[in-house]
């Protein structure tokens, strides 16, 4: 069996619970995770893993932050814009995304974005500092979508497609080209049918997994192939 690459999972437990989270996840064929940091917390247990997504996300917006240690890094993540539940940071979550992005840009590493209700502005910020990476835990509209493929984004799915009333995720998940999709599991969130009202973990993304690929109507082994891939391009990751 083709493993599977989780490309967004937080952790905040201690080391001992993390690493039988990892083997679960092994267990269940998830053979690659990138841990995503996004505060100091999940910054520091990110550090823990090979492959890692380093930076400051909205919740930061506003609040001096110690400079970070990139090195190793394989992305700047998460960082992006929600309105949703911050509207009144606007201004501030703007600048800390904008800095975010440039810093990205001077290492020459992707990014991974969180964007919720601020679709102009995430494509206008886009626009402005060009950039390269995952829009991860995509709910937008097709046609934001589309948008984000335009600027040669790789689009991930989530277990939110799972959801019953989550048709316009299932809508734009079958509009991603088959070079352009990733899975995650957005862990401890977001758990996927069948696992609804559970912690969600890594191992968890399999049900993601044949859920999009019985969507698609791709045979498993042949979307996990193809998602891992994805994943490593996005990510520049070696074999």
């Amino acid at each position: 069996m083709t493993g599977l690459f989780d490309t967004h999972a937080h952790f905040d437990g201690s080391e001992e619970e993390i690493r039988a989270e990892v083997e679960r996840a092994k267990a269940a064929g998830v053979t690659r995770i990138m841990a995503v940091g996004g505060s100091e917390k999940l910054n520091k247990t990110a550090s823990l893993f090979d492959i890692r997504a380093i930076g400051w996300d909205r919740d930061a917006a506003g609040v001096p932050a110690p400079e970070l240690d990139y090195s190793g890094a394989s992305a700047v993540g998460e960082i992006g814009l929600d309105y949703h539940y911050s509207p009144e940071t606007r201004k501030e979550q703007l600048e800390l995304f904008s800095s975010q992005l440039e810093k990205a840009r001077s290492l020459g590493l992707p990014v991974v974005i969180h964007t919720r209700e601020a679709d102009g502005d995430t494509i206008a910020a886009l626009k402005e500092i060009p950039s390269r990476g995952i829009i991860h835990c995509f709910t937008g509209t097709p046609g934001f979508c589309r948008a984000l493929l335009d600027l040669g984004f790789y689009i991930s799915i989530s277990g939110i497609v799972t959801f019953r009333f989550a048709d316009n995720v299932r809508e734009s998940a079958l509009a991603v080209p088959d070079d352009r999709i990733l899975i995650e599991t957005d862990s401890p969130y977001l758990a996927p049918v069948p696992m609804r009202g559970n912690a969600n973990e890594p191992a968890y993304l399999v049900h993601t997994a044949r859920f999009l690929a019985e969507l698609r109507k791709t045979p498993f082994e042949d979307f996990a192939a193809l998602t891992s891939k994805n994943a490593m391009e996005a990510l520049g990751c070696s074999e």
